[in-house]
């Protein structure tokens, strides 16, 4: 059993503290995804767990087994790194047969393990080929490939596709995919961006300032964040903050700022009783809006057309009613100019309600 374990783990580079009391268990066979921006300690992370860092205080266990001291060579784990760190002399089957001859394999057993792994990755024409004859969605496999001879119980990859073009990358993150599927292994997966994110991980660990955030399936880190963070980092474009007031009148309740207000239902005052502050942030997602042809008070917001992005999957449209920038969806086929009054309709189970002081969520919304 892969399982690891991160137990209190802290990390200080003199008075920085760049990871702060991270705890995380990942099953065993389980693809896990550290997402934030750049400096909030997730590749340090990944590094501690590799044993190219050393730790300050806590644990960290693999297989039940404390590794803390044990050197990056014992711990049976492989890092694909960011550049590839291939050795720019060597071949591409000497690369990947490196690891293995340190380790005095047999000349036998490292020729069928790096056939094994070149198959896998339909790498095998280049096995001849220096990397400088590669292009990088091949270093990329090479990259992977030299992991992957190793066996290891754990794969730690480092932002692998950063280096790569956009439709590259979309087509390796699934092969990484599939692969991870193949392998059945623990991996451990860093990166900046959110979709590959998303897209690749079994759960997601989003961090700010060496301190995690949430942890969760992309789905329920999405349509359930914790704090204004989450909800902003994930989701592109990203999701629509508005300062508002509740404002409650008899068994009614809105949401008002200075160009319109939003009526929120009934049972939805329950949960904001006693609430200490008036003041909050409304959070809406560009997706949870739909354009309609008549204005009503309380469900719609009348404004005219700033910008118009098609981006052929969908039209995105901003406003500034009031001085709030909104981004809104209005349907891939349906067409918006400029100066253009329109009216648009929240969906009103999608709100999100954050304290405008801790910025933590408040109000759950539903699962649109």
């Amino acid at each position: 059993m892969a399982e690891v374990r991160l137990e209190n783990v802290c990390k200080r580079f003199d008075q920085v503290i760049a990871v702060d009391n991270f705890n995380l268990k990942i099953k065993d066979k389980e693809f896990v995804v550290l997402v934030g921006p750049s400096g909030c300690g997730k590749t340090t992370t990944l590094r501690m767990i590799a044993g190219l860092e050393s730790i300050t205080s806590g644990s960290i266990l693999v297989g039940g087994q404390t590794i803390n001291d044990l050197p990056p060579k014992d711990r049976n784990i492989a890092m694909v790194f960011q550049n590839y760190a291939l050795y720019p002399h060597m071949t591409v089957f000497d690369n990947m047969a490196f690891s293995l001859e340190m380790r005095k394999r047999s000349k036998t057993e490292i020729k069928q393990r790096v056939r094994e792994a070149a198959e896998v990755l339909g790498i095998e024409p280049l096995l001849a080929r220096k990397p400088k004859q590669l292009s990088g969605g091949q270093r990329q496999r090479v990259a992977v490939g030299r992991a992957i001879v190793r066996k290891p119980e754990v794969f730690l990859f480092d932002e692998p596709l950063s280096n790569l073009d956009a439709k590259l990358r979309v087509q390796t993150r699934v092969e990484l995919r599939k692969l991870h599927e193949r392998l059945a292994t623990t991996a451990v997966y860093v990166t900046h961006d959110q979709v590959e994110a998303m897209t690749m991980g079994d759960r997601i660990v989003v961090m700010k300032d060496g301190l995690i955030q949430q942890a969760g399936s992309p789905l329920d880190l999405y349509n359930f964040p914790v704090n204004r963070f989450v909800a902003g980092f994930l989701g592109s474009p990203a999701m629509n903050f508005i300062k508002a007031e509740l404002v409650s009148s008899g068994d009614s309740l809105s949401l008002r700022t200075p160009a319109f207000s939003l009526d929120l239902p009934p049972e939805k005052k329950t949960h904001l009783q006693g609430y200490p502050h008036q003041k909050v942030t409304l959070g809406i997602r560009p997706e949870d809006f739909r354009m309609v042809e008549e204005h009503r008070p309380g469900r719609t917001i009348a404004a005219q057309v700033e910008v118009v992005e098609p981006i052929g999957s969908e039209t995105y449209v901003v406003i500034s009613p009031g001085g709030s920038t909104i981004i809104a969806g209005v349907g891939r086929n349906t067409l918006v100019s400029v100066h253009q009054n329109i009216v648009l309709e929240p969906m009103i189970g999608c709100y999100h309600l954050f304290d405008i002081e801790t910025e933590l969520a408040i109000l759950p919304p539903d699962r649109c």
